[in-house]
């Protein structure tokens, strides 16, 4: 199972079905009536950013909406402009004040494709920090080793399984475990699990997830399931979990446990 990126949108019905059109080959579109219901959608899916427009929401919406980009200040608000006038000037600079720092005029054909581009470029703040911490660990590491640890990074949120992985690397799953145990690293199973933890680290962070939020974004079966994993991997409980990691920490203990100790095989490591 492939899971393709999803965005919320809070944007007037009449631009649903031209999102829809324009977006389909890039991301899913789920569109929200309410704040509340995009908020829902925000704790319950593995959600990239929220679309929203300024004609649609009222002022109260908007200080509503507010909380939203608080709580969840991992998951980017972009302000879709599909048309140009006084009252859409004025909620512009609400949601500029909310915390909205991205605006992308759909008023043009042109601007679709800068929406297009905006998703499917965007990378989290989280991804950026995980990305920063092992990329500089990984040292002298092979390019073949740089490569398969940035692409764990990047799809570790959508990919709970090491087959779902080697359909991106176009490579047998059995192939791709027997070449890290030939190197005497970690399996590939092992290390997507662990930075799927730092994943979960960085969204307990956001005031806004529950346990059952992170499990779910995080394509998890179940929040029992998730802290099945957490428990197997660190030996603890979801909600000790939550409560006493940082990602600062969860960062060093990952290259401590799995970078650190076989830098010398990640040098002469090739398993593309």
């Amino acid at each position: 199972m492939h899971y393709r990126t999803t965005v919320t949108t809070l944007i007037e019905p009449i631009d649903r079905s031209k999102v829809d059109a324009a977006t389909a080959r890039c991301f899913n579109s789920v569109h929200a009536c309410s704040v509340d219901e995009a908020t829902k959608m925000v704790r319950e899916r593995p959600v990239r950013a929220v679309l929203v427009s300024p004609n649609w929401m009222s002022a109260d919406e908007i200080r509503r909406f507010g909380k939203l980009v608080r709580d969840f200040p991992g998951v980017p608000a972009i302000a879709l402009l599909s048309k140009h006038d006084a009252m859409a000037s004025e909620r512009l600079l609400h949601l500029g004040s909310c915390g909205v720092r991205r605006v992308v005029d759909v008023s043009t054909s042109s601007g679709w494709e800068r929406l297009r581009e905006a998703i499917t470029s965007m990378v989290t703040p989280a991804t950026n920090r995980i990305l920063a911490h092992v990329m500089g660990q990984l040292g002298g590491a092979s390019q073949d080793a740089v490569r398969i640890f940035e692409l764990i990074v990047v799809v570790a949120p959508l990919t709970p399984t090491v087959r779902m992985l080697c359909k991106q690397l176009n490579v047998h799953p059995t192939t791709l475990m027997t070449r890290f145990m030939r190197s005497g690293i970690p399996s590939p199973k092992r290390y997507l699990a662990a930075i799927r933890l730092l994943y979960a680290t960085a969204l307990f962070e956001m005031p806004g997830f529950s346990i059952a939020d992170v499990s779910y974004r995080l394509c998890y079966s179940s929040p029992q399931s998730f802290g099945r994993h957490v428990r197997c991997v660190l030996g603890t409980t979801a909600a000790e979990f939550r409560d006493r990691r940082s990602l600062p920490s969860a960062l060093e203990d990952f290259a401590d446990r799995y970078i650190l100790p076989y830098r010398a095989a990640l040098r002469v490591f090739h398993p593309l």
